[in-house]
């Protein structure tokens, strides 16, 4: 550490600060102040990984109707695909069926689309990316709910 240490503990406070404030996981730096005298800085964090309670069942004791997982209501891609064309997620993000919330949604089943029109959002990385239909047709299923993860290649729209 530098021969001024209230300076190089000050510095590396606004690095913590600057990884916070900036949602980062790491910031390396490294300070020369002379011919024999250096500051190496290294700050990292975990990122925030969504807890998830541990499921505990005992196979002696029968789990009550009202207790078991729903069965998932999005079909397959397959399935979906089978009844018109599924437009899918070209990216990991979260998907948002209006421009803001309490806005009406972009598109319903039952809606005419033009080609390029858009039919929801997916943010990703903080960025709101359009998802255009790749033709026009009739929306006959929305896949996704709002505000709902989505992975890449994920069937979001059905397309008539």
């Amino acid at each position: 550490m530098g021969k001024d240490t209230d300076a190089d503990v000050a510095f590396i406070k606004a690095l913590a600060e600057v990884l916070r404030d900036h949602d980062l996981t790491e910031i390396e730096v490294e300070r020369e102040y002379g011919e024999d005298d250096e500051l190496k800085v290294r700050l990292s964090r975990q990122a925030m990984a969504p807890a998830v309670a541990p499921v505990l069942s005992a196979p002696s004791m029968p789990v009550p109707a009202a207790a078991a997982p729903a069965p998932n209501p999005a079909p397959a891609p397959a399935e979906a695909a089978e009844s018109g064309e599924a437009v899918t997620s070209p990216m990991v993000g979260t998907a948002y069926l209006s421009p803001e919330p309490g806005a009406s949604a972009f598109v319903q089943v039952g809606d005419q689309v033009a080609e390029g029109q858009t039919l929801l959002i997916i943010e990703a990385m903080k960025t709101m990316n359009q998802i255009p239909a790749p033709r026009a047709g009739k929306v006959s299923k929305v896949l996704v709910a709002n505000a709902e993860p989505v992975e890449f290649g994920a069937p979001l729209v059905i397309l008539d």
